[in-house]
């Protein structure tokens, strides 16, 4: 049994010990997301946590929820200045204007990609050929910090409009929402995404 239990908590090396980080790995990390507000909450917290650890926007991620409409594009794509300088004074998030202002933008981008393809998951998942790559790394520093995916990807957003959407952030969604599977081979969780992946 105690076996068992060691197999189980046998991860990818970049989660550490802190829980929340474990179950964002465990139950997250790596598995498909399909679902257009989803992706939208993917794509902000990425361009929050450039230069930043994600274990930090983690622990913001409940109240950047709330304050960010419960990631809804329709309503953050409608935030106003006045909105903005509140978001500004807010220690819940990352305060940073920038980062600030281009979720508003991309939310606007978002919206666009979605009336012009039916859905951004449509759009996106386009760059993998709609179906995650399945990647065999032994360890984090085997793992790339960007591709020519995400180059490609990267390039296209900014064309449309998107801002913090450089390759490493880019990459980082891509793994983030299952477009890429870079657990660790030796990961308990790299079979089981790689068996929901095909399925």
């Amino acid at each position: 049994m105690s076996k068992k239990k060691a197999m189980i908590q046998k991860r990818c090396g970049w989660c550490g010990e802190d829980e929340l980080y474990q179950k964002y790995h465990d139950e997250e990390w790596g598995v498909p997301v399909h679902d257009d507000r989803l992706l939208f909450e993917f794509l902000i917290l990425e361009g929050a946590q450039a230069g930043l650890s994600w274990i930090t926007i983690l622990k913001k991620r409940a109240h950047y929820k709330k304050v960010f409409a419960d990631f809804d594009a329709v309503k953050v794509a409608r935030f106003t200045e006045k909105k903005i300088e509140k978001l500004l004074n807010d220690p819940g998030i990352v305060r940073n204007r920038l980062k600030v202002n281009a979720a508003v933008i991309n939310a606007k981008a978002f919206l666009a990609v979605q009336k012009e393809l039916g859905s951004f998951d449509a759009y996106i998942w386009g760059f993998v050929g709609g179906k995650p790559i399945q990647n065999r790394y032994k360890s984090l520093k085997e793992i790339p910090a960007k591709t020519e995916v995400s180059d490609a990807m990267s390039k296209d957003l900014k064309k449309r409009g998107f801002k913090f959407v450089g390759s490493t952030i880019c990459y980082a969604f891509m793994q983030a929402v299952g477009m890429v599977n870079d657990h660790e081979v030796g990961c308990y969780c790299y079979d089981r995404i790689r068996k929901r992946s095909k399925g």
